[in-house]
């Protein structure tokens, strides 16, 4: 038999437009409407690059939607779009398949997600993501606008997890911008914004910032009833979050936590109060 000979290949050049990395885009639009029982269905959908939605059968009224990133995360000059709408007296929740992660950039590359929701009269919206995972080195600039007819009513949870706490990371070098905007008939009503640059632990570790805490979260639920809400989640939430009504109908909810885990086991069951329904099924796998 003759002998087998490996050669070894020459080293691939990274000069020029050959150090280019390959890069995720992503994009997902869906719109519902209702029918004449009140049972919402949907209306349009589109996904496109390294993004799916798939929808789950709930045996509900409303309609369910989960965002998957099949990239497995998000680095520096990756890009997503997501366009969501509920139409007239139609309910959607959104959620996302498992918690998202930003990963390493490269200098000088960003990576960008951007969502719009768009909640028409009598319509309610549920956005419920699972945790965005900053990792060492990450640079993650992230937009969510949120418009809202005067009828409709939203509920909306942001959570933010700063590095793995079990893994014993620690952020040293990030970059992250956060806005936050909801509109109703055209009046901003909520507008918050985050900035984190450089040493996160170190900004972290101050007790004007968050005193340490590895995870925090914003929930805002708008709706004419808020009010009632506020002494129930008082009473679930632990002594590191707080809860305020802005007017009459908009509930505000600020959390800070250890980590994930504790963030998590304290978020769930003010979520689940103020959705009066369990969480899709992926916040339990």
């Amino acid at each position: 038999m003759p002998e087998k000979i490996i050669t070894q290949a020459a080293p691939i050049s990274l000069q020029g437009a050959d150090a280019l990395q390959p890069r995720a885009i992503g994009a997902a639009s869906l719109s519902v409407s209702a029918d004449d029982t009140g049972r919402t269905r949907l209306q349009t959908m589109r996904q496109a690059g390294s993004t799916r939605l798939v929808l789950p059968q709930t045996f509900r009224p409303d309609l369910e939607a989960v965002i998957v990133n099949t990239a497995g995360g998000i680095t520096g000059g990756d890009a997503y779009e997501f366009a969501f709408e509920a139409g007239p007296n139609a309910t959607l929740t959104l959620t996302t398949q498992a918690a998202e992660r930003a990963y390493r950039a490269q200098t000088g590359e960003t990576g960008r997600l951007s969502t719009q929701l768009t909640v028409n009269a009598g319509a309610r919206l549920n956005w419920l993501p699972q945790e965005m995972i900053l990792f060492e080195g990450c640079n993650l600039h992230r937009c969510l606008e949120i418009q809202m007819d005067a009828s409709a009513e939203l509920l909306m949870v942001e959570p933010v997890v700063f590095g793995r706490t079990a893994m014993g990371e620690t952020l040293r070098d990030v970059q992250f911008k956060d806005r936050i905007k909801i509109t109703r008939d055209g009046v901003p009503i909520y507008v918050d914004g985050v900035d984190l640059r450089g040493d996160a632990a170190a900004h972290l570790a101050t007790t004007a910032t968050a005193k340490g805490a590895g995870a925090m979260c914003s929930v805002v639920m708008v709706t004419p009833d808020a009010e009632r809400h506020l002494t129930p989640v008082r009473a679930l939430l632990p002594d590191t979050a707080g809860a305020s009504v802005l007017g009459s109908d908009v509930l505000v909810i600020r959390h800070l936590a250890p980590d994930s885990y504790d963030l998590r086991r304290d978020l769930i069951p003010v979520l689940e109060h103020l959705n009066q329904s369990p969480l899709p099924a992926s916040w339990r796998l």
